[in-house]
């Protein structure tokens, strides 16, 4: 391999399909320290991404890399009868070993093999390391879980004999054990190694964190507490600055009134004066004139000083954080039955013997993860609980209004615009509120009419909420799926805001410690393997 490793973007600009600029002019130096890409949604991490593995290339501009690379996409598609191995992407090289064992002496084989004699063996341990201990290289991909998938494609990721590792979203469908084996791998990582993600716990781990915005690329020379304090010192800063301008502007179009009515009344005596004047007409006309000259000279001048005081204000704008979702609570907390959930000789279906009986209540205002591991059960427990599914057995009696937002948000309808949506859950609310209460929450009026599947991630999650509890009656109970997924940090940042102000009772599954601390989870339920387990924070 090679020691010295880089990665150089020079003017790299990539324009979409139909024209549009996602970014321009990208100008940055990676090392082989741990660094983390963050951004919003949609400004193009994933594109970038690909331009630095040598996937893509470049609308303009150039990408310079010392050292192989090997990108993992967020979404992987494993293929039916794929074996783990092909998943893996290290199939060629396991079938090369196997033939050599089996008596080939085919120089193909061998120049596949390279230095790697010993990787079936490394792979099992890797496999094992990873909880994948009944997977092996044969192992048909269609047997294993969203989750597990995840995990093989990652151990293939880091058996690569590359320089340099881009990870895209790789915790995404990680549980909280795949996680923290995810940071323990890619902590001992000696090459170059570049992390597209919104998770706190990997963003911890990385030497330097560089942040895509539509002004360029920004580095922060640390992890993600680093980074953080930073970026709130910019905001506070950035808003300082945005009051400061619009405080200018207000006594700037204050004195340019003055001095408009000056100029109007100075005017006007002048014609006054003009009319009343014994002159010949001829004189008075270039008196006329100059004077009109001299007045639209000194009207452009004042429109030029507003101009400049607007072009200030926006210039602040753009440097400034969007103003914090607003979220007009219904009154929840205070009102209706003490329990709101009561489930009796519950037997769920599609899960471990061991996980099918549940029995619990969860009291009125009351906040619980759900926890556990991959495929245990917990998306179908809230599905039964907002009767999507049915039990197998026994009963759940929900006694407040609820509303379910999982990973696909099936509440909005994809070509159905939140307008329309919230419109159909809420007919007795004026348009126009409806329009103020999107607006609170970051959701424009271009934004609301359209397609619901045309938003981002962030965007929807924020209309679902707005949908369940602005809906009439309010969802007095809500049931969260991993909503944190897919997410960026500030979209993350959002939804923790939006969850603290929300007063009812929420049930949420997900694997963001940091997301459940921020929210003030009062107790977990969690799927063990030997059942389930409530837990009292």
């Amino acid at each position: 391999m090679t020691t010295s490793v880089s990665l150089t973007l020079d003017g790299v600009a990539w324009q979409t399909p139909d024209g549009r600029c996602l970014f321009s002019k990208l100008n940055a130096q990676f090392d082989p320290r741990p660094t983390g890409l963050v951004g919003r949604n949609g400004v193009g991490k994933s594109v970038l991404a690909q331009i630095m593995a040598g996937l893509r290339q470049p609308s303009a501009g150039h990408c310079r890399r010392i050292g192989e690379a090997y990108y993992l996409a967020q979404q992987i598609q494993p293929r039916s009868g794929q074996r783990v191995a092909e998943l893996a992407a290290v199939d060629k090289r396991v079938d090369a070993l196997r033939r050599i064992e089996a008596g080939s002496t085919l120089q193909a084989d061998f120049d596949a093999v390279g230095e790697h004699w010993t990787l079936c063996e490394t792979l099992q341990q890797a496999l094992a390391d990873a909880g994948l201990h009944d997977v092996d290289a044969d192992t048909p991909v269609d047997k294993l879980s969203g989750g597990q998938c995840m995990r093989v494609a990652l151990v293939g990721a880091l058996l690569q004999p590359v320089e340099w590792l881009i990870l895209d979203e790789p915790s995404n469908h990680l549980d909280h054990a795949g996680r923290h084996w995810l940071a323990e791998q890619l902590q001992g990582r000696k090459q170059g190694l570049i992390l597209v993600s919104h998770d706190r716990l990997l963003l911890q781990q990385v030497e330097r964190i560089v942040e895509l915005s539509p002004q360029g690329l920004r580095s922060y020379g640390g992890n993600h507490a680093f980074y953080a304090q930073a970026r709130a010192a910019e905001r506070a800063a950035a808003d300082a600055l945005l009051q400061q301008r619009r405080h200018e502007r207000r006594k700037g179009e204050q004195a340019l009134r003055d001095q408009r009515q000056r100029l109007e009344q100075r005017s006007a005596r002048g014609n006054r004066d003009a009319a009343n004047a014994n002159q010949a007409p001829i004189l008075l006309g270039l008196q006329r004139q100059r004077a009109e000259a001299s007045l639209g000279k000194a009207r452009a001048q004042l429109d030029q000083r507003q101009a400049q005081l607007h072009d200030a204000v926006r210039e602040a704008q753009a440097d400034s954080e969007a103003a914090a979702p607003v979220l007009l609570l219904p009154d929840v907390q205070s009102t209706g039955p003490e329990w709101v959930v009561r489930t009796n000789q519950l037997q769920l279906p599609y899960v471990a013997p061991a996980l099918r009986a549940l029995d619990f209540q969860l009291r009125r205002g009351e906040r619980v993860a759900i926890t556990g591991a991959n495929g245990v059960g917990k998306s179908t427990l809230l599905k039964v609980l907002a009767g999507q599914l049915p039990a197998l057995a026994g009963e759940v009696s929900v006694q407040v209004p609820m509303a379910l937002l999982d990973q696909q948000l099936q509440l909005l309808p994809a070509q159905c615009s939140v307008l329309d949506t919230l419109r159909l859950r809420n007919p007795t609310l004026a348009e126009a509120e409806l329009r103020s209460r999107l607006a609170l929450l970051g959701l424009d009026a271009d934004l609301v009419q359209l397609p619901s599947a045309r938003l981002s991630g962030g965007q929807r999650l924020k209309a679902g909420l707005a949908c369940a509890l602005y809906a009439d009656p309010p969802a007095q109970l809500l049931l969260l799926d991993e909503p944190g997924n897919h997410l960026d940090l500030e979209a993350l940042a959002a939804l923790e805001t939006l969850l603290r102000q929300y007063q009812g009772s929420l049930l949420l599954v997900s694997h963001d410690e940091a997301l459940l601390q921020a929210i003030g989870i009062t107790a977990r339920l969690h799927a063990g393997e030997d059942g389930w387990h409530w837990q009292r924070d």
